[in-house]
């Protein structure tokens, strides 16, 4: 469960967390070699991708820290059973020679890729990032069917947003309860902007950071109790995952009421929720520490649950937790994890949608899960994901540029066999955005109220 934290699924088809080059250009003769050298490495991708330019030679050591050449073989290959062999380069813009944009063509469809080279002379490659990808004559069906081939169970939903309905335009399992990792973390941001819309708290409110936890990509290592506002909470759970973040709030809003707050958001399943774990809770009980008290928290009922963690409540710490268990394979996904249908996750985006808080919306786009090229035809973008081993999610709530209709777009992907790729959900799920964003898609009949 160490990657119990979004899938900060905008540009992860291949991205090393680097820091980005400086963006200044060289004055006179130094701007012509700073762009020539631009434009052959980014000429050398189509090679790279195919194995015929060397890794070693290309890449700056950074970026063979953070992404190992296993690793970006991997990650080609994946993008090549997507989309078919890399051709050609169509173009390269660049204001710089040292960052810029190229469009890549492939077999099946059109890559944009964010390139980011060292200085010359070397001028090695610091960043290949693919933020977005255009299929050829794409279809709902052809989705579909590629949802319906990864391996393990899926479901998806695309729908239109009219008020409080919910238009199903393409769909598959939309019913179907999944574990969708840090998704949950919604549910606390609609709990959380209901309680500011009443005046109980403000967003400016300062709190301590109470409760620590793992996968924490903003608080990880901060001295409890440190002074945040409610604010940076909230962007920090939904625009990094994370955790500590997550579990903070559920202790100072209550889990009782983030469950209220569920099933008035229209959960069709809310006991699968209940009592509403934290995720040092979840990782707990995931884990080898605790291995005594995970069948009987299972095998009971949700008052039998809460007991559980009420005896507990001093022992399931993070300090406490035994994070050398978590790795290799999924860890109980269908029993110890927050379950949702696609159809609950377009509910509780409805739902906060409704709330009309500038604050929560900000929160969700701040992040907006697919990257500058797939968003491009939105005026407006948010989204959460949600991934541990096994488990995939990706949810954005999105108002089109054409006309300003909103909608949803939201899979999961479960195997509790095998990890998952998460490059294939990226990509299926980009492509859904793509042709939610045209003109003329047709919902169908809205569903039965839960």
């Amino acid at each position: 469960m160490t990657r119990l934290r979004t899938a900060l699924l905008s540009s992860l088809l291949l991205a090393a967390a680097l820091p980005a080059p400086a963006l200044f250009a060289q004055p006179g003769e130094a701007a012509a070699p700073a762009a020539a050298s631009f434009d052959a490495r980014a000429g050398q991708i189509v090679g790279l991708l195919t194995g015929r330019v060397p890794f070693a030679d290309s890449f700056a050591l950074s970026f063979q820290a953070a992404v190992p050449e296993a690793q970006f073989r991997a990650i080609a290959a994946n993008l090549i059973a997507q989309y078919g062999q890399p051709i050609a380069v169509d173009s390269t813009a660049s204001d710089n020679g040292r960052s810029g944009t190229v469009r890549l063509r492939f077999e099946r469809g059109i890559a944009t890729v964010r390139l980011d080279i060292g200085p010359p002379p070397e001028a090695r490659i610091t960043g290949l990032q693919f933020t977005g990808f255009t299929v050829s004559d794409d279809t709902m069906e052809r989705v579909t069917a590629g949802i319906a081939a990864l391996p393990g169970r899926s479901g998806f939903l695309v729908a239109e947003i009219d008020g409080a309905a919910i238009r199903p335009i393409a769909s598959a399992d939309p019913d179907r309860q999944f574990a969708t990792g840090s998704t949950f973390k919604l549910y606390v941001l609609d709990e959380l902007a209901a309680a500011i819309a009443a005046g109980e708290r403000r967003w400016r409110d300062v709190v301590p950071l109470s409760h620590l936890s793992f996968s924490s990509a903003a608080t990880g290592n901060w001295p409890p109790d440190t002074p945040v506002t409610l604010q940076t909470l909230a962007n920090w759970m939904i625009s990094v995952s994370d955790n500590g973040a997550a579990d903070t709030l559920i202790h100072l809003l209550g889990r009782e009421r983030i469950e209220a707050r569920m099933r008035a958001a229209g959960h069709s399943a809310p006991s699968r929720n209940i009592p509403f774990l934290t995720t040092v809770e979840a990782f707990a009980l995931k884990g080898d520490n605790f291995a005594d008290l995970r069948a009987p928290f299972i095998a009971g009922n949700d008052a039998q649950q809460r007991r559980i963690l009420d005896a507990n409540r001093h022992r399931f710490t993070l300090a406490q937790v035994d994070g050398v268990s978590f790795g290799g394979e999924p860890r109980f996904i269908d029993d110890l994890e927050w379950f949702a249908s696609p159809m609950d996750v377009a509910r509780v985006l409805v739902d906060l949608k409704a709330r009309r808080s500038d604050a929560a919306m900000a929160a969700m786009a701040i992040n907006n899960g697919v990257g500058p090229a797939a968003a491009a035809d939105w005026s407006w973008l948010g989204y959460k994901g949600g991934s541990e081993l096994g488990v995939l999610s990706m949810s954005l709530l999105g108002r089109r540029k054409i006309d300003g209709k909103w909608f949803v777009v939201t899979a999961s992907w479960n195997n509790d066999k095998a990890d998952l790729d998460g490059a294939k959900l990226v990509g299926l799920v980009t492509r859904l955005l793509a042709l939610a964003a045209k003109d003329g898609v047709t919902p169908s009949a809205p569903p039965p109220a839960p």
